[in-house]
């Protein structure tokens, strides 16, 4: 429950959404989407359904954990990610502009 949740709010980060945002979209409240989130709260399959529609994503990928399984268990990776997804879409490429430049200097 807990991957599925990070993935939920990681996929609702991405698209700059609230929890109330993604409450209002599937008919409830923020505080439910916020427990789901959290992994507090079970949730009927429907509920996993309207969400991946709300979000735009496969309900597949709200619960295959192989590849943020890895980043998961990461803290410091599945943070930045987290951090970069808060952020403008704009800043988010210059972000991702610094850190190739940064890696490019390594190698060079």
């Amino acid at each position: 429950m807990e991957l599925i949740g990070s993935r939920i709010r990681l996929y609702r980060m991405a698209k700059q959404w609230t929890q109330e945002q993604l409450a209002e979209a599937i008919g409830s409240t923020g505080s439910y989407v916020g427990q789901i989130e959290r992994g507090e709260k079970n949730f009927r399959i429907q509920t996993l359904i309207k969400i991946a529609d709300a979000l735009d994503v496969s309900i597949f990928n709200l619960m295959d954990n192989d590849n943020e399984e890895y980043l998961y268990q990461k803290n410091w990776v599945w943070e930045s990610v987290t951090l970069m997804l808060q952020q403008s879409e704009a800043k988010q490429r210059k972000i991702y502009r610094v850190l190739l430049e940064m890696l490019a200097e390594e190698t060079d």
